[in-house]
């Protein structure tokens, strides 16, 4: 979240006198009569917010913005213009040098202080955005942390199950979301012991019941969070085991009972287990994962979603070929495909 001071730039003081009238009640401040003067002050203290003179002896607004955005300490730091200059030139010049706003002297109090709250929430949306990440990451790994042979399964089941959510009508932002949602499907792993894990056989009953609990664990954790993300990651770590047919777990939940979130990653997640490469088997052809996830249409898996899966099967063999060549290394690499 965004914890500096609002950064005024000009070489004014009764300029800066009045910033200081119109904002110094809500936020903290911090002050510069010219452009060096300001980099050492950014550099000091990492200002939220940037409101920026443009014409000022020495280096200009301009110069300034410029040498912000060039160094990587500063860079993410939006920029606001503050000038009497001609608003069209000057906008121009301001955006090229990666300024975010521009606002024209007299200043308005109303008007700046409604565009300063506006770039200080955009800002803390983005740190929000980056923690959230940064916690997906971690739940990922966690839940995969004893699963060293699984490789990129995570990222590349999550890419799959957004391409089968728009084969399925959902809108891009909400695919969007169960692909950020996906990977944190087995999070509740790690509270499953290592012996049963790692266990190179086959699980016993008893062990088989444990085993099965990482749904709950999952949904446990990933329940604790109000945010709509984490929300849809706990319905899906608690129900992907589940099974059309009613014979899955934890719940035995059959037919649309089952969250439409967990039916699309229980596909994902098969096509992506059977065609991998893993310490101890081959990856399956295509044709013979496919052909399995038809044979399970109606008992493991949602019949119109196994329909919707071969609609799109072009989509999901584009994204196997990107992970393919990502994970045999740089030189093979590709961009990722376009959704």
């Amino acid at each position: 979240m965004p914890s500096g001071p609002i950064l005024c730039v000009d070489d004014e003081p009764n300029n800066l006198a009045l910033l200081r009238q119109i904002l110094g009640n809500d936020y903290t401040l911090a002050f510069a009569r010219d452009g060096e003067q300001a980099l050492r002050v950014a550099a000091k203290h990492t200002p939220s917010l940037v409101l920026l003179d443009v014409e000022m002896p020495g280096m200009d607004g301009y110069q300034v913005a410029a040498a912000l955005k060039a160094n990587a300490a500063t860079e993410h730091i939006p920029v606001i213009f503050v000038t009497a200059l001609n608003r069209e030139v000057d906008e121009r010049a301001g955006f090229a040098c990666g300024g975010v706003d521009y606002i024209t002297k007299p200043v308005s109090p109303f008007i700046l202080r409604a565009r300063v709250n506006t770039h200080l929430s955009l800002v803390r949306a983005s740190a929000l955005n980056s923690s959230y990440q940064d916690a997906i990451q971690m739940l990922s790994v966690a839940g995969h942390y004893n699963d060293s042979d699984t490789g990129a399964h995570i990222w590349r089941m999550a890419a799959y199950a957004r391409v089968l959510a728009e084969a399925v009508g959902w809108e891009l932002p909400r695919a969007k979301l169960l692909e950020q949602a996906a990977p944190m499907h087995d999070t509740g792993k790690i509270g499953i012991p290592d012996a049963i894990l790692k266990k190179p056989g086959k699980l016993d009953a008893g062990e088989w019941e444990i085993m099965q609990r990482h749904t709950l664990i999952g949904f446990e954790i990933l329940s604790r969070s109000k945010a709509p993300l984490f929300e849809l990651a706990a319905e899906i770590a608690l129900s992907h085991h589940e099974r059309w047919d009613g014979t899955g777990y934890p719940h035995r939940l059959a037919g649309s009972r089952i969250p439409e979130s967990a039916r699309i990653v229980a596909i994902a997640d098969v096509f992506d287990a059977l065609a991998s490469r893993r310490p101890y088997k081959e990856p399956w052809p295509v044709d013979a994962v496919v052909e399995k996830i038809r044979e399970g249409r109606g008992s493991h898996f949602d019949p119109q979603m196994v329909d919707a899966f071969g609609n799109c099967l072009p989509g999901i063999l584009e994204v196997k070929r990107y992970w393919d060549q990502q994970e045999a290394g740089p030189a093979a690499a590709t961009d990722p495909p376009a959704h």
